[in-house]
């Protein structure tokens, strides 16, 4: 595969290989891009910039409709190099695919709403016989930096709002997982002019280090680890910035909850994807009356999960990302069952895949659950009461989404008010995400908010115009 700079595909000589997380086998390579390819990634944007601003809002609809038909044909192939480049099940890989169309049909939509608003001038002094209205106008240049869990639809996330918003865009994938992400700026790019839309492979202290400090750059939209978005947010100077920044998503089950229902969402929120999601269920927080219940049941069902070859269809666990990743989630496990917690089932390593884990009486204080632990692990936590539950919840640095299980009204509201995360979910899973909803986080899961209209709103300046 191939960089797609400035309506072309640039190869190099030197190369980064793309692995299979299942077996360690090279899939493909991909350049190594330098900063010198991402300034020319950057003045191509910038150049193209006049060429996107003058297109109608129809014509930008129409385009990105007509993507949507393109990638909807080879939806499958999608699918098949996702599994290749990160070992998701390719049954999630195909979902995955089915919520990147519909993201980019929301962008398409979402392109003809770039409304204004009129301005009352006349309310203030010497505004009399004066008229005001706003207007939405083009950022300018967008710099998406994404990583390896979601690399179409996170792609998708930021070029198809900022193609509505008729931005120009420098994508960066992870050099993890790239592929698919090349392919798709190889598919998007031909329809718009050059150098709207450019894709570099590389390392982030080079070529995503040029994107983000570069004063072409108007705005950063990147999703990743919190370490790196503090790093972007101290070196990007004067730019706007949307940071996705992971999350320790508590799964909170009180004792008039549904259990059955508690259960199927604690298997769906903590194994999708060997556990590598943002949103995922990182933390289970059981009241004690209901605890054993709950965990004879999850341990039950996690059992049942199918781990092994991601391309076999009824496969729902396969590998994680690396060996590397791998050997992390089984350190922080251990060490945990070295201070106190239990071992329910799983807890077994082979390579890069992680067998799918349910541990009882964890400590809160443990680096498993204080810390974002990308893996298929379920902790238990057990507590006593509903405030200490929710006290539980909100007990660490990040606050994405928080999901909470109960029948009862009033615990339901106390949730809502007292749970700092940029979602509350009742009776659902925190990794239930739509693309049309505003999704990111408070405290240190980031700042901004994804979600098509949102994105558009926010990859777009408010112009003010007066008529006197």
């Amino acid at each position: 595969m191939r960089m797609f700079i400035n309506g072309e595909l640039v190869n190099k000589d030197e190369k980064i290989d793309v692995l299979n997380p299942t077996d360690n086998s090279i899939i493909d390579t991909v350049p190594h891009g330098n900063r010198d390819d991402a300034k020319k990634a950057i003045y191509a944007a910038n150049d193209a910039k006049k060429a996107m601003k003058d297109m109608s809002s129809r014509e930008i609809s129409n385009i990105l409709y007509e993507i949507y038909n393109d990638l909807y044909k080879c939806q499958d192939e999608f699918a098949a190099i996702i599994t290749r480049e990160t070992g998701k099940p390719i049954r999630d890989a195909k979902f995955e695919m089915e919520r990147s169309l519909d993201t980019l049909l929301l962008a398409a939509e979402e392109s003809k709403r770039l409304y204004g608003e009129t301005i009352p001038i006349d309310a203030g002094i010497g505004g009399n016989n004066v008229m005001g209205f706003t207007i939405r106008v083009p950022m300018g240049i967008l710099g998406a930096i994404t990583p390896f869990n979601h690399p179409v639809n996170l792609a998708m996330h930021k070029i198809a709002p900022a193609i509505a918003a008729k931005n120009t865009v420098v994508l960066k994938p992870s050099r993890k997982a790239p592929l698919a992400a090349l392919k798709l700026v190889e598919l998007m790019a031909p329809y718009l002019p050059d150098g709207a839309l450019n894709v570099l492979t590389g390392d982030s202290n080079v070529v995503g280090d040029e994107i983000v400090t570069n004063n072409l750059v108007n705005k950063i939209s990147f999703t990743g680890s919190v370490a790196t978005g503090l790093s972007i947010a101290q070196k990007a100077g004067v730019k706007s910035l949307t940071l996705e920044l992971g999350g320790n998503d508590p799964l909170v089950v009180l004792d008039d909850a549904n259990i059955d229902d508690a259960v199927s969402a604690a298997v769906k929120g903590s194994y999708v994807f060997a556990g590598q999601v943002c949103i995922a269920v990182k933390r289970i927080i059981v009241q004690m009356s209901v605890a054993d219940e709950f965990i004879d049941k999850l341990v039950s069902e996690t059992k049942k999960l199918n781990m092994g070859d991601p391309f076999n269809p009824k496969t729902d666990v396969g590998p994680l990302i690396n060996e590397d990743a791998a050997l992390k989630v089984e350190s922080r496990v251990n060490t945990a069952l070295a201070e106190g917690a239990e071992l329910l089932c799983g807890g077994i390593r082979n390579g890069a895949f992680y067998e799918p884990t349910v541990l009882d009486r964890v400590s809160s204080n443990q680096e498993l659950v204080c810390n974002e632990t990308f893996g298929p692990v379920s902790p238990i936590i057990r507590v006593g009461s509903v405030d200490e539950a929710f006290k539980m919840a909100n007990n660490t640095q990040y606050g994405l989404q928080a999901s909470v299980f109960t029948e009862n009204i009033e615990n339901a509201k106390k949730a809502v008010k007292f749970i700092d995360a940029g979602t509350v979910l009742i009776n659902k899973q925190s990794t239930f995400r739509t693309d049309n909803m505003p999704f990111g986080g408070f405290k240190m899961s980031g700042v901004g908010k994804e979600g098509v209209k949102y994105a558009v709103e926010d990859m777009t300046l408010s112009k003010l115009v007066i008529i006197g």
